[in-house]
């Protein structure tokens, strides 16, 4: 790996002699030096200043830019983005782009194969606490060895799906066949590799599409491949180092992360494909991937029993671990409620929100249900910290004109906060009625309530 990929990253009073010394505040810091030190972090983007000089950003440029590269496939409101991480570890502040799965399809399919495939990669999607977890791209590999077929069966997908596309071929002619049929789209092209490296460089240039850059070998043997790219004019680069073993996996994923966020190693600072397969195997390398850094996974099949707790993997990693996912705190018809209908409240802390929702579904009774804003705490986290209080409930009840829903004159509350009845009752001249400890228990109190 060549020493000048690697970026001396200026200090914070270094960068603060460049900035315009107006502590205006405008990039979000109270200061001029309290910014030039988060920039010296990666904590801040240069941007953020309105007002710096470009010769300071000429000077800075290179030392400002994420460790990982930003790199876009796909247009439209499906778009995906990969890359531009600046962590190591999430907890250390979050990380930014999910991993992204792909379905491949066969160039060699039939053309119901490919229908059904097609279908497929847009029927696995479930939605999970008020996400949509879905199959985020299609890929065409060129196993026929044919161009035209590549071609055809590419531009046939495209017109199926608003999918971000991968195509997938060693080939240089055929790669650039099929990525001129649909370049509108921006594809990712598979890939570059030490014998077709120019040729496939020429086409994505060509076609203004990012380039995967394929060496199975060493990562020093990558990164130079990645550097006889960028010279040939790619800048928007996916690495993919062939990974043989999980173990190799794991290692090279880890070295390439490190090496790029706390040596700001340009080289490797891109994002990381993996091809997963199918099968057994595929599924370890899909978790592992998503565990470890990994951008974008491609399957050659996955079933929605296997895709469900993947998603879910993916939607845990890349939360932000400083804010709860949270809903709108509102109030909620459960089931076509109306004035004869029980009134309950629960916190917007999403997955009590959707649990609890769940249970009065179950129950088939109508109901309405004030979320309170507890910042996103579950009813227990909220009501130790102070933030689920009978002040904060009843300003709920009369923001949200739920008395006016509900006139049954009494309210459920969670077993947990039953401490809250008497001063809950005193301020709204509702009935309290202390619901069961588990939301499980609700069927069974709504259907005692009819």
């Amino acid at each position: 790996m060549s020493c000048s990929e690697v970026i001396e990253v200026p200090t914070a009073m270094e960068i603060f002699k460049l900035l315009p010394k107006k502590n205006c505040g405008e990039c979000k810091f109270p200061t001029c030096l309290a910014f030039a030190m988060q920039l010296a972090n990666q904590k801040a983007k240069l941007e953020d200043c309105p007002y710096v000089s470009d010769q300071a950003k000429a000077t800075l440029a290179a030392s400002a830019a994420p460790p990982i590269r930003l790199v876009k496939i796909g247009t439209g409101s499906n778009a995906i983005e990969v890359g531009d991480e600046t962590e190591l570890y999430r907890h250390e502040k979050k990380f930014f782009h999910p991993t992204a799965y792909a379905l491949i399809i066969s160039d060699s399919s039939s053309d119901d194969e490919i229908k059904a495939k097609v279908e497929k990669a847009h029927s696995l999607r479930f939605e999970r606490v008020g996400q949509l977890l879905k199959m985020d791209m299609i890929g065409i590999k060129n196993d026929s060895g044919n161009a035209e077929r590549f071609a055809a069966v590419a531009e046939k997908v495209s017109k199926m799906t608003d999918l971000p596309m991968i195509l997938v071929s060693d080939k240089p002619d055929a790669m650039k066949l099929a990525a001129s049929k649909i370049a509108a789209k921006v594809p990712l092209l598979h890939g570059a590799n030490l014998s077709n490296a120019e040729a496939m460089a020429a086409v994505a240039k060509e076609t203004k599409c990012p380039l995967v850059v394929y060496e199975d070998t060493s990562l020093n043997q990558l990164a130079d491949l990645v550097a006889k790219v960028k010279t040939a004019g790619v800048e928007d680069i996916v690495l993919d180092f062939g990974a043989k073993t999980l173990k190799d996996l794991i290692e090279k994923s880890t070295i390439i992360r490190k090496i790029s966020v706390k040596k700001i190693f340009r080289g490797l600072g891109y994002p990381i494909f993996v091809y997963a397969g199918e099968g057994e195997r595929a599924i370890l390398r899909g978790l592992i991937s998503t565990m470890k850094y990994g951008s974008i996974v491609a399957f050659d099949d996955i079933d929605p029993a296997t895709a469900l707790p993947l998603y879910v993997l993916r939607q845990n990693i890349y939360t932000d671990p400083q804010v709860p996912i949270q809903v709108k705190p509102d109030l909620y018809a459960i089931n076509n409620p109306n004035e004869k209908s029980p009134l309950l409240f629960t916190t917007n802390f999403s997955l009590t929100y959707f649990t609890v929702v769940g249970d009065i579904e179950k129950s088939k009774i109508p109901v309405w249900l004030q979320v309170i804003d507890t910042e996103g705490l579950s009813v227990m986290t909220a009501f130790a910290a102070g933030k689920l209080t009978p002040e904060m409930v009843a300003k709920a009840l009369e923001a949200s004109g739920a008395k006016n829903k509900s006139k049954r004159g009494e309210i459920i509350i969670p077993g947990m906060v039953a401490r809250m009845s008497s001063k809950l009752q005193e301020l709204t001249g509702l009935k309290v009625i202390v619901g069961p400890k588990e939301s499980s228990g609700l069927p069974k109190l709504l259907k005692s309530l009819e």
